[in-house]
């Protein structure tokens, strides 16, 4: 399911199809939003993963199945900067949960990242064996997921994508996306607290990943996962400005 090494650019694209698709499958499987018969399963050493399907019985699983599907386009064509999967109050667009990944590219070897203070890189690769590095961040993020206390009822998902306007074409939307006009700021309903997932480099893709959710809705997680508290207006960019400072 994930490699050991990563030897070509095509493999790592690859990798970090099945890393985005676990974490969303992980999220909307331990949010409770869909039914049992949406995810299949597999199996990552002593982890039992629960991978989303196509299901046709439940319109809102195989909605999600394509838009990441339409991301997965976005990153081999190596344009998309960041991945937001959103949960919000319809009425008002505030937002009340927000997953964000963010994604970046090299010209001589591109890189994927989700934040950890634990990974060591050495010239942009994770020095750690790649399916170590992945089990890691997928279990650190389903520790997350366990203890976060339960949602709103009266939901809705929204995903949206952002570009590298340099190398993305203006008339470009991958499938299943459509134009979304300028992107303002993401009201946030309540106090929110950033947290920090990890991070994984595999020396051609460079991910990170980062949970906004509201602060009384936190159990016990460890003090390493909370960067700070949020502010209650919050813009796509300002998200990830202080980890630009960091790199």
């Amino acid at each position: 399911f994930f490699p050991s090494k990563i030897a070509t650019e095509q493999q790592s694209v690859v990798l970090v199809k099945k890393l985005l698709a676990t974490s969303v499958s992980c999220i909307t499987y331990m949010r409770g939003l869909f039914p049992e018969s949406s995810y299949g399963t597999r199996y990552l050493d002593d982890l039992c993963l629960k991978i989303l399907r196509e299901d046709k019985s439940c319109l809102g699983s195989l909605q999600i199945v394509k838009w990441i599907q339409g991301c997965f386009d976005a990153l081999e064509r190596q344009y998309v900067s960041y991945f937001t999967f959103l949960m919000e109050f319809p009425i008002s667009s505030q937002m009340t949960e927000l997953y964000q990944f963010k994604f970046k590219y090299k010209k001589e070897v591109p890189q994927m990242n989700i934040i950890s203070n634990q990974m060591n890189f050495v010239n942009g690769v994770c020095s750690k064996d790649i399916k170590q590095a992945s089990r890691l961040l997928i279990r650190k993020l389903y520790l997350l997921m366990q203890n976060l206390g339960p949602l709103p009822s009266d939901i809705t998902l929204t995903m949206k994508l952002f570009y590298y306007s340099d190398v993305t074409p203006e008339d470009y939307q991958p499938p299943g996306f459509k134009e979304g006009g300028s992107p303002g700021d993401l009201l946030f309903d309540g106090n929110p607290v950033n947290l920090r997932v990890g991070s994984l480099s595999t020396g051609f893709h460079l991910m990170k990943m980062r949970v906004t959710t509201e602060k009384k809705r936190m159990r016990t997680v460890g003090s390493n996962l909370i960067q700070k508290d949020g502010p209650t207006e919050i813009s796509h960019q300002g998200l990830d400005c202080d980890e630009e400072e960091e790199e």
